[in-house]
């Protein structure tokens, strides 16, 4: 059985980059009718948070990624490291490391003197280390035997065929001294208890695959399928950062993207399958492959993704935007006890929304208060040449049947013309006496949406 893993670590939130990875991994199980399990590396203890934490959890439930098994969390699981660690020492695999920091710092200054690599030097290799005394005092390093000679080679599934000569690696820490594994470790063991068959992972960790499958190799265990991608960059070429829009997943949930909009996006990421553009996630995975990834890196483009959310919000069920809108029409003051139903405002205001909060902003304009408006502000828009203007569109208004766009922009451009005006000297005063401001998203959709009826009564109140 094919199975996936994603394993951030918890030192920030889930970002763009994770959040298009843990989408392959999924999307490759479901493909093949596997298992995709979460796995926290949470073993940096000065960096990682519970806030992060909550947020990788939040982000992929919202993106609609649910795991199969886990979360598991590698700090729970300290005494399987150690056990392994002790497995690799008894056969020659791995042993004490008494070096300290200082120590080591030196070797490495005194290497790049000589216009060397810096790299362990095995000196605490048993062969390099018999007959000396371990310091007192210093609790050892577990260090993995690196072979010496030979290569280690894969198959990558994104990038083909990777080899790198063993004498590149040195002997790499395990456990340190206070037990808590190393990166290459601790995901090695994580993948061989979780079964993990297939490692689908951003490019850099490509330096980091010979090392772990050399510590496969000395257990004597399969080694799973790697495939790494390409990273993503800003659509300035640079490396993705916040100023680029690589925020938080669920920022974008706060900045109004549907999640299905968002998982559209990331999948065409690198990764395509001819000129579609717009498919569902059902759609994705049974098309899904690693083939197609590209082998260069994605470009990030805000406005595509922007783009993308547009086109589900004008497909998406009226009832449906209505929920996801109300709490922010609400947070920004609108009541919605004083407007029309939900529903029929975003079905009415979605053609032109990016966005739910451009939605939102949009069918906020109609849960006004019943209040006047301003009078400062009426005062300013309701010049000689608007208010015969007003009145001439009240009777044009009571006849549009039924209540439309259409029907709406007929009766307006007909005033326009007869009274010479701009749209402006209309449309002003006219959002003015209905909305009470002058600033209302399009015209047209807005005063649809509004009703005839409060459209009208709002003229003849304060117009008439």
């Amino acid at each position: 059985m094919v199975r996936t893993r994603f394993a951030p670590s918890p030192t920030g939130f889930l970002h763009i980059g994770g959040a298009r990875t843990a989408l392959f991994s999924w999307a490759y199980a479901r493909k093949h009718r596997g298992e995709f399990v979460l796995r926290i590396e949470d073993t940096d203890l000065e960096r990682h948070t519970e806030d992060a934490v909550a947020a990788i959890y939040d982000g992929m439930r919202w993106l609609g990624l649910h795991w199969d098994e886990g979360p598991y969390r590698q700090m729970e699981r300290l005494p399987r490291y150690r056990a392994v660690a002790e497995q690799l020492i008894a056969g020659g695999r791995a042993y004490l490391c008494y070096a300290s920091k200082d120590e080591l710092d030196a070797m490495r200054d005194a290497q790049r003197a000589r216009g060397e690599k810096p790299r362990y030097d095995g000196r605490w290799r048993p062969e390099n280390a018999r007959g000396r005394t371990p310091p007192a005092g210093v609790t050892p390093v577990v260090r993995f035997r690196n072979p010496d000679e030979g290569v280690v080679g894969w198959h990558d599934l994104v990038k083909g065929p990777i080899e790198i000569a063993n004498r590149e690696l040195d002997d790499l820490v395990l456990l340190r001294a206070d037990g808590v594994p190393t990166y290459n470790f601790g995901v090695v063991v994580d993948d061989l208890d979780m079964a993990i068959t297939h490692v689908i992972r951003g490019d850099d960790h490509v330096n980091n695959t010979p090392r772990q499958i050399n510590i496969y190799e000395a257990l004597g265990v399969p080694v799973p399928k790697f495939g790494h991608v390409p990273m993503i960059l800003g659509a300035d070429g640079e490396k993705l950062s916040k100023r680029h829009g690589a925020v938080s997943v669920t920022q974008y949930d706060e900045d109004g993207f549907l999640p299905e909009a968002l998982v559209n996006y990331l999948a065409r990421l690198g990764w395509s399958h001819g000129d579609d553009e717009v498919f569902a996630v059902e759609q994705f995975v049974e098309w899904f492959d690693l083939g197609h990834i590209s082998r260069s890196p994605a470009q990030f483009n805000p406005e595509k993704a922007l783009w993308l959310n547009q086109q589900y919000i004008k497909k998406a069920d009226p009832q449906r935007l209505a929920a996801l809108v109300a709490p922010r029409i609400e947070r920004a003051g609108g009541d919605l006890a004083r407007g029309p139903e939900l529903a029929v405002a975003t079905a009415l205001l979605r053609e032109r929304a990016s966005t739910l909060n451009e939605l939102a902003d949009a069918a906020r304009a109609l849960f006004y208060s019943d209040a006047a408006p301003a009078p400062e502000l009426l005062r300013a828009q309701l010049t000689a040449e608007a208010r015969p203007a007003l009145g001439a569109l009240l009777e044009r208004f009571a006849g549009v049947e039924p209540w439309s766009e259409e029907g709406i922009q007929s009766a307006f451009e007909g005033v326009l013309k007869a009274h010479g005006l701009k749209m402006p000297k209309l449309a002003m005063p006219l959002r003015a006496v209905v909305f009470g401001t002058t600033q209302t998203p399009a015209l047209y959709p807005t005063l649809a949406a509004a009703g005839k009826a409060r459209v009208l009564e709002r003229i003849r109140r304060h117009a008439g």
